[in-house]
């Protein structure tokens, strides 16, 4: 099955669907997954330290690895494409220098500037407490997650946001240090076999209000 490419914006955010069971014919190749997470990592984060990081799980092995605790969404895991582990880095400061650096050679920031950014960030991340860096890089990592799926749905694949799984030990399962890489959500992708459920969203007038 093909997949069609879109960019219409209000046909991928109105067409999107929680999808828990794919077509298990369609696969997708390194190059495009690479394309939908390139797309993905334009989101914003946090003085732009990017500290997503992904576990794109497709193989049989890993799906076999990823199914025991993947608790009530088995059908994703056995049906989709691939499930997409979403992780944080505790140590995304680490990539402070490479990051401004590279701004700096592509003429993006003076050079002045990055010194003075990362002279200030290097006394901020020092002193930075772990529950402070780990609320920071979880609230990035749902905003990346987000743009995935939309990504997804563009290059015309479906997602799932899946929460329900044994977060405590996915990073140690694929062996990842787990105290550095703190798990956000999976993400299920694929194409889908069934439509899904369109879902009621609240009125803007009950959950916004105006000063």
């Amino acid at each position: 099955m093909n997949t069609t490419k879109t960019n219409d914006f209000t046909s991928i955010i109105t067409g999107r669907r929680s999808i828990r069971k794919y077509d298990t014919s369609v696969k997708i190749s390194k190059e495009e997954m690479t394309e939908i997470l390139t797309e993905a990592t334009l989101a914003p984060s946090s003085v732009n330290m990017q500290p997503w990081r992904f576990l794109v799980i497709e193989s049989p092995e890993a799906k076999a690895k990823l199914a025991p605790i993947a608790k009530f969404n088995q059908l994703q895991v056995e049906t989709s494409a691939a499930m997409i582990a979403v992780f944080g880095d505790m140590n995304n400061f680490d990539n402070a220098e490479e990051i401004y650096g590279t701004a700096v050679k592509r003429g993006l920031m003076p050079a002045e500037v990055k010194e003075r950014q990362l002279a200030a960030l290097t006394a901020h991340f020092s002193v930075l407490p772990a529950d402070v860096n780990r609320e920071t890089i979880m609230i990035d990592g749902g905003l990346v997650s987000m743009q995935l799926m939309l990504a997804a749905r563009a290059h015309g694949y479906d997602t799932n946001a899946i929460g329900g799984f044994e977060k405590d030990k996915i990073a140690e399962i694929f062996g990842m240090d787990k105290d550095r890489y703190i798990p956000v959500m999976l993400i299920s992708i694929g194409k889908a076999a069934d439509e899904g459920y369109a879902s009621v969203r609240l009125p803007i007038d009950a959950i916004a209000q105006w000063k």
